[in-house]
C-alpha cells in the first residue's frame, strides 16, 4: 500500500495558494481516479485509490503546514505503512515555477511541512514530489509569498505543474522512486 499525501493548508482562505499546491496535486490524482477525498479520520481528508495494480490511501491533512507530521504519522501508524511507502508531494521554493521533481530523502529545506514529517516520523527517507513555485520577488517575505495566490500571468504554468505532479504519482508506483527520477527529473 502506498501513503500519498499532498501537503497544504485547510480552509477557503488558502485554498488557492502557493503553498498549497500538494492539496491541488492530490485532488487532481483523485479526480482522475474518479474518487472523492471526503473521508475525516486521522487529522486527515483521506481517500482510497488503486493505481494499476497498487492500493493506495491519498490524504490532505488538515493539520494545517506546520503540524503536517502529526497526521502524517498517524496515517502510517494506521495503516501499518513505512517510511517507504510514502510519497509527499509539496510546494517547492527552490524550483522554477512549473518545474517538477521526485526526490528521495534529504533534509527540509526551510519547508515547514517537510520539517513537521521529519520530526514526527524520525525519518526523512520518504519519497517527494517537488512541485516548483518559484522565489519571491526581491524584498518579499517567503511567507507571504507561499500563502499568497498565484497571479493571472502563472496560473498555466502552475495548473500544468499541478496536474504533472498528479502524473508523477502514478510514474513512481510503476516504475520505483529510481525509475520516477529518471523519466522525470531529466525533463
Amino acid at each position: 500500500m502506498k501513503i500519498i499525501v499532498g501537503l497544504g493548508n485547510p480552509g477557503r482562505k488558502y485554498e488557492r495558494t502557493r503553498h498549497n499546491a500538494g492539496f491541488m496535486a492530490v485532488d487532481a490524482l483523485a479526480n482522475s481516479l474518479g474518487v472523492d477525498i471526503k473521508q475525516e479520520k486521522l487529522h486527515s481528508l483521506l481517500g482510497r485509490v488503486r493505481i494499476g495494480s497498487v492500493e493506495a490511501i491519498v490524504a490532505k491533512p488538515q493539520t494545517y503546514m506546520n503540524e503536517s507530521g502529526r497526521a502524517v504519522g498517524a496515517i502510517l501508524r494506521d495503516t501499518y505503512a513505512t517510511v517507504s511507502d510514502l510519497i509527499v508531494i509539496h510546494d517547492e521554493l527552490d524550483l522554477p515555477l512549473g518545474v517538477v521533481r521526485v526526490k528521495v530523502g534529504g533534509g527540509h529545506g526551510g519547508h515547514n511541512g517537510l520539517r513537521s514529517i521529519i520530526e514526527h516520523l524520525g525519518s526523512s527517507d520518504f519519497i517527494r514530489i517537488r512541485v516548483g513555485i518559484g522565489r519571491p520577488s526581491p524584498g518579499m517575505d517567503s511567507a507571504d509569498y507561499v500563502l499568497s495566490p498565484f497571479l493571472r500571468e502563472e496560473l498555466q504554468s502552475a495548473s500544468a505543474a499541478v496536474a504533472r505532479a498528479a502524473e508523477v504519482v502514478s510514474v513512481i508506483v510503476t516504475e520505483g522512486p529510481q525509475g520516477a527520477m529518471n523519466i522525470v527529473n531529466q525533463q
